[in-house]
């Protein structure tokens, strides 16, 4: 029953119209008790002394809005002009529970912007190489819900840009499909980092789909005209 928390937002025809959206369960043995232990990328162990193992759950679902290019260039946004739904109540079985919404634009003498309510702090932190400053909701906060019990958290722009075009990200994609059949058909990812001098570490997920069979021993990573290696 989604009746509490960030749950009341999963509404599925808003979901399943946004530009992108990815679900995803992990699952992984994570040990309690040994003498001496090392655990793999994978999920194993090095070593057979693992006196207990419990088993890990992670649910994720990501969710794009692109709402700049549907509102006439306009980057205001809400969580009930997302989602139709406001945030009513916490969960009471989540030890913690928070938003973040990015405050820290790229030109801060033009772009100012401000969220409302309040939020009950503000996070700051390095991401590839660049300042962010985050507005936190802390919904376990007694002092977050209003008289109405509805929390909508809003991001407005207090001056009109002038350019309505969208920063470049760091690190950014896309993807093509070139040749034809199993003998010349292939897959090509580009990535793009437009960092003036730093390199980032990169991880592909690649979801295949079942009709499609790949070979890893035709795979091939290009930098800068050279072939690399993954580690």
């Amino acid at each position: 029953s989604l009746q509490a928390g960030l749950a009341v937002l999963l509404k599925a025809e808003r979901l399943f119209h946004s530009s992108y959206h990815s679900q995803a369960v992990h699952i992984r043995p994570v040990c309690r008790g040994s003498h001496w232990f090392a655990q793999l990328p994978c999920g194993g162990f090095t070593d057979a002394s693992c006196l207990a193992v419990s088993w890990e759950l992670r649910q994720t679902l990501t969710v794009v809005f692109d709402f700049f290019s549907s509102g006439q260039g306009k980057k205001d946004w809400s969580l009930f002009k997302m989602f139709s739904r406001t945030l009513t109540d916490t969960c009471p079985l989540a030890s913690q529970s928070k938003v973040y919404v990015d405050i820290s634009p790229k030109n801060k003498e033009k772009e100012l912007l401000e969220v409302s309510p309040p939020p009950t702090s503000v996070h700051e932190a390095i991401v590839q190489g660049d300042k962010k400053t985050y507005a936190v909701y802390d919904l376990l906060s007694p002092s977050l819900f209003n008289t109405s019990r509805s929390l909508n958290v809003q991001l407005k722009w207090k001056r009109p840009q002038d350019s309505s075009e969208m920063p470049i990200p760091t690190l950014h994609a896309q993807r093509y499909v070139g040749g034809y059949g199993l003998q010349t058909g292939e897959i090509c990812t580009l990535i793009y980092n437009t960092h003036p001098y730093r390199a980032f570490p990169v991880i592909l997920l690649e979801t295949v789909p079942w009709y499609l069979r790949l070979y890893v021993h035709t795979l091939t990573i290009i930098t800068k005209g050279k072939e690399n290696k993954p580690s």
